[in-house]
């Protein structure tokens, strides 16, 4: 078996390109489909790491402190900033695409979603490898309907699976990352919905299989852009996967369904805050997101610490110590509450 992700394609092209050549044979000259075959068959130039060309880049402690950097500004206040990588989960169904879309919207636009806001207009590039476009655009229209601005139409584009002939290029995959460079060269910030369609090679439990995906966002990064990653949550209630994918992040926000939801509420979450750098205190603190009549409602979460919550909590599949996180108490006074004690 080859490990060549294009070596498919390029015998396809080959063949194709040496029937057609022999098909007008008679009118080329000498060697024409020789030739075809070669070109059908080249490989992309390979790729060569500044460190390569260049060798690494080092700061004395002097000339560190006197180094001026740029500032570094919030695309979205107060937990995405500009060169940011973060990461949105949540388990099927809580409403992860709508906040995602909700986010690019309000980047795009200049403008806010739930109480976090864009500092100015951003160009936003929204990746999709799992929805039908018609889907996408009838969730879009809602989002720009509900929200009270407008984004320049510049600001937003989508590329999705279901508008290529052939999918999405695998963004986990080295040789093909490359695919994604033309339409994301003015981005300012990159949208991956999500990384289980993306990034398919991603074999989720190793964490060296991350190291692809890592190296682009760390890519994108020092070409100065973010990107917010959009995953599912596993059965242990974080990430789906190793934890490794959190290492670079700056920002992991876990979307939960509230204790006492009920189906008839429609689009209700808690927004969690799992990691946190260089914001903390209020800004960090969860709190509840609801849709009501078309607009975004976000109140504090009000702890319940009875017996039946814990129980409904545990019921789910959440640990002890997800449920004490969850609800601010100590893992002790989590598991007395569960044996009856109290």
């Amino acid at each position: 078996m080859t490990n060549d992700p294009f070596g498919a394609a390029r015998e396809y092209r080959a063949e194709y390109a040496a029937e057609d050549a022999l098909r007008h044979s008679h009118h080329d000259a000498p060697g024409v489909a020789a030739r075809v075959i070669r070109v059908a068959q080249s490989d992309p130039p390979p790729f060569v790491p500044a460190y390569a060309r260049e060798g690494l880049t080092s700061l004395t402690g002097s000339e560190l402190l006197s180094r001026q950097f740029p500032p570094r500004e919030m695309l979205l206040s107060p937990w995405l900033p500009s060169k940011g990588l973060a990461m949105v989960y949540a388990e099927r169904g809580i409403g992860k695409t709508w906040t995602a879309l909700n986010i690019a919207h309000a980047i795009a636009g200049g403008g806010e979603f739930l109480h976090w806001r864009a500092t100015r207009h951003g160009r936003v590039v929204y990746i999709d490898g799992e929805m039908p476009a018609g889907a996408l655009k009838d969730r879009y229209a809602t989002v720009v309907s509900n929200a009270p601005f407008d984004a320049p139409e510049v600001n937003f584009r989508l590329v999705a699976a279901d508008l290529q002939a052939d999918g999405l290029p695998d963004l986990a995959d080295a040789a093909s990352q490359r695919f994604y460079d033309t339409v994301i060269a003015d981005a300012d910030l990159i949208v991956v919905d999500n990384l289980s369609t993306v990034c398919r090679s991603v074999r989720e439990n190793e964490a060296d299989s991350w190291g692809p995906v890592q190296s682009w966002c760390l890519r994108q990064r020092a070409a100065g852009k973010s990107v917010l990653l959009i995953h599912h949550a596993g059965k242990s209630g974080g990430q789906r996967g190793t934890s490794k994918k959190e290492d670079v992040l700056d920002s992991v926000i876990s979307l939960r369904r509230p204790v006492d939801y009920d189906a008839s509420q429609g689009a209700r979450f808690e927004v969690h805050f799992t990691k946190s750098r260089g914001f903390w205190g209020a800004d960090a603190e969860p709190f509840d997101a609801r849709l009501v009549d078309g607009q975004w409602v976000v109140s504090p979460i009000v702890a319940d610490e009875s017996a039946d919550t814990i129980r409904k909590l545990k019921d789910s599949g959440a640990s002890v110590r997800d449920i004490a996180d969850r609800l601010g108490m100590s893992k002790s006074a989590v598991g007395r509450k569960l044996r009856g004690e109290e």
